[in-house]
């Protein structure tokens, strides 16, 4: 676009603004689908078209290996696209507010009243307290809109007080939906009060109204923060999980399961990553932040051997339960922090890698962890990550050792500037 910008807040190394006028638009541009657009924040590049959002990707992927890592790469293989840009997350998680927060169009509408304000959607960026009612959401197939739509007209009609973030009261605080591409849907709602008889009663309605709902569950979270992760989940009707399927491999989710809410691209995702690992059937593979152990159990028949960590102790739970629905006996997990697991002594016990499999967080791998690998001397090390910038910084401590020959940008998120990237590394001849 060419526009006059109106500068809203100055830094030292960048400027902050809004467009007043637009003097042409960009041939990038498309009409974005949902109403909520550029209010919402979820969506931020829903106004692009996706091919040009794809080659933004695969730009950011080369620039952050190149200047930040200051590495020597091959040209990355060209990204894989989403094949679905709408309803392609399985998992949204949305949060009830009394305090529903007003548009401009709507404060300036002198005919409107705003006598109630209950509201269920996401949080207004950099805003903890004020909540965008969602109408339609089109990141998760259905009936994801129609349970949330039916619970905030059932709640309404029958008087259950939305939470007030600031205040800390209410009846309704948070509701999760996660759907499989099996069919399955579970349904978690979180209450910050514990009322038997208006908490069954909603939960009674959400059933009969839906039927095809696998897993209904419930929360009652008394604390000031949303996180559930210490909470207990109290089955209501149905399974306490839901499964997916992987091409021969079904897995567990639970109510509190990390799964890569793309299922579609995750397993393209995936598909990169066993390729990238090279593995013939004979090799000891280590699948370090292994979170339910999806990787490990992926090409685990490709493998003589597949050792995952994780710190998170329920996720190393489901990882072993995983691998044991789908009769795979040659997984072993470890649940701890890395740096502490990950050490001479666990490798000696264990076996040296052949192969190590790295799918950290955000934050990437802390440097002594890196090093670890290093000095584990791999033949071969396939790094995925969701953030090009820390994997580059990692990448960097390898490079004495570690010549990087492939790297695949993969789009698990339309519509966003995150995009995943899957790098391979062969050893160096001594």
């Amino acid at each position: 676009d060419v526009v006059d910008v109106e500068v809203t807040r100055k830094k030292s190394n960048y400027r902050e603004g809004k467009p007043i006028k637009f003097h042409s638009y960009s041939e990038k541009r498309t009409t974005p689908q949902c109403e909520h657009f550029g209010i919402c924040g979820g969506c931020k590049w829903q106004n692009m078209q996706y091919q040009s959002q794809l080659f933004y990707k695969e730009k950011q992927v080369y620039n952050a290996l190149t200047r930040i890592g200051h590495l020597e790469i091959p040209k990355p293989l060209p990204i894989l696209g989403s094949a679905n840009e709408y309803r392609y997350r399985n998992k949204l998680e949305f949060t009830f507010s009394n305090k529903r927060w007003l548009t401009e169009k709507e404060i300036n509408d002198k005919s409107l009243s705003f006598s109630d304000r209950s509201a269920i959607g996401f949080h207004i960026p950099g805003l903890f307290d004020k909540v965008l009612d969602i109408t339609e959401c089109h990141l998760q197939p259905e009936p994801s809109n129609a349970i949330r739509n039916e619970i905030k007209k059932y709640a309404i009609e029958n008087k259950l007080v939305f939470f007030d973030l600031r205040e800390q009261v209410g009846l309704l605080r948070n509701l999760l939906i996660r759907t499989t591409s099996t069919g399955e849907v579970m349904v978690i709602v979180v209450f910050f009060e514990d009322k038997k008889e208006e908490r069954e009663g909603l939960l009674d309605h959400i059933m009969s109204k839906f039927p095809q709902i696998t897993s209904l569950q419930y929360i009652i979270n008394t604390k000031k923060n949303d996180n559930i992760s210490d909470q207990e989940v109290i089955p209501y009707k149905g399974a306490e999980v839901i499964h997916e399927k992987m091409e021969n491999l079904r897995f567990r989710i639970s109510p509190k399961s990390f799964y890569q809410t793309n299922s579609e691209q995750a397993y393209e995702l995936y598909k990169v990553a066993r390729n990238f690992a090279g593995l013939t059937g004979n090799e000891i593979v280590y699948d370090l932040y292994t979170g339910t152990g999806t990787i490990a159990n992926f090409v685990a028949h490709q493998a003589k051997k597949v050792i995952g960590v994780e710190n998170v102790k329920a996720a190393i739970e489901d990882a072993r339960i995983n691998s044991g629905i789908n009769g795979i006996e040659n997984t072993v997990f470890y649940a701890g922090d890395m740096k502490d697991v990950f050490i001479p002594a666990f490798i000696a016990e264990n076996g040296k890698p052949d192969v190590v499999i790295t799918d950290p967080p955000r934050a990437g791998m802390p440097g002594d962890v890196v090093l670890r690998i290093a000095e584990a001397q791999p033949q071969r090390i396939v790094y995925v990550s969701c953030n090009p910038a820390t994997q580059a910084r990692d990448l960097a401590l390898l490079t004495d050792k570690y010549k990087i020959t492939a790297v695949q940008p993969v789009d698990m998120f339309p519509h966003t500037a995150h995009v995943e990237n899957v790098v391979q590394l062969e050893r160096l001849s001594p």
